[in-house]
């Protein structure tokens, strides 16, 4: 397929292109988020939010908006929490960094459930199904496989907890990440409500700062950390090029060719992640069916 570099930028900037962070203004993107999801609850008799908590800045700030709007809501007579998640596959490295996020957004609830064994044991049969049908996976490729198999088991794990309490599991996706689809779909990418759209990376990092997160988690480098044979794999890694340059490219300033180039290489390739599953009764086959049927 032939890329329109040009076309697909302004698409990019469009959608997903933010204020610059100089001239952004925390306090009222914070004040903003925060009243969508006290509107969030009420409009749909929820009863409050349900998010992983990793120890990294994004789900810091998601969960830091979701505590002010659950504690605001009980002020005003209305009952929701904030349920704060745990979700490690065995023992987590950095669960030091977790831990004082959890101490710093202070949830109302905070719940573990280590998804290790139940990775494990998926990863094991899905393995040996692919060996019988005749594929062999490198030691990279299954380990790579496996960490998606974790992101969607703690989704699975969120959901279960979202319906026992009644409450809507919360995204920690933002605009930086959307643009590269750097998400494992149906995993990290699902949830009932999106918070930090709207904000690039460097924002995200402004909204945990003044939503009191310590200055290690806020300015903590980003990392998945799904893959055991490269633990702690930075998501520069995976982008092929500094998280800096998508950043800058998301708040309009002029970046290296090649970069950019890459970057609407990578948001034409997830186009599929991003977008809901597409639905036979709205395409021209459907369409075909009905014409000769009438």
């Amino acid at each position: 397929m032939t890329i329109d570099y040009a076309a697909v930028k302004h698409e990019i900037l469009e959608r997903y292109g933010t204020v610059h962070s100089s001239v952004f203004n925390v306090e009222e993107a914070c004040r903003a988020r925060i009243d969508y999801l006290k509107d969030f609850l009420k409009k749909n008799r929820l009863k409050g939010y349900v998010l992983g908590i990793s120890g990294g800045v994004d789900s810091y700030s998601a969960g830091a908006l979701a505590q002010h709007a659950c504690n605001e809501l009980r002020d005003e007579g209305y009952t929701a929490h904030f349920y704060a998640v745990r979700l490690p596959a065995g023992v987590q490295r950095d669960e030091s960094d977790a831990q004082d996020a959890l101490s710093a957004m202070k949830p109302d609830q905070i719940l573990t459930i280590n998804v290790g064994e139940a990775s494990n044991a998926l990863n094991e049969q899905c393995l040996a199904a692919v060996e019988a049908s005749g594929v062999k996976l490198t030691a990279e490729q299954a380990d790579y496989h496996k960490g998606n198999i974790k992101a969607r088991l703690r989704m699975a794990a969120q959901y279960h907890l979202a319906a026992v309490y009644g409450s809507a599991v919360l995204s920690s996706d933002h605009n930086t990440e959307k643009t590269m689809a750097f998400f494992t779909k149906h995993g990290d990418g699902a949830s009932d409500i999106v918070v930090l759209d709207g904000l690039s990376k460097n924002q995200v990092r402004l909204v945990a700062a003044h939503l009191g997160a310590p200055a290690h988690i806020s300015g903590k480098l980003p990392t998945a950390d799904l893959e055991e044979l490269n633990p702690g794999k930075l998501d520069d890694e995976g982008f092929g090029f500094p998280y800096a340059a998508l950043n800058a490219f998301i708040e309009g300033e002029e970046i290296d060719p090649a970069i950019e180039k890459l970057i609407i290489e990578k948001y034409v390739a997830g186009a599929h992640k991003r977008e809901a599953a597409p639905e036979f009764g709205d395409s021209p086959f459907a369409r075909k069916i009905k014409k000769h049927a009438m």
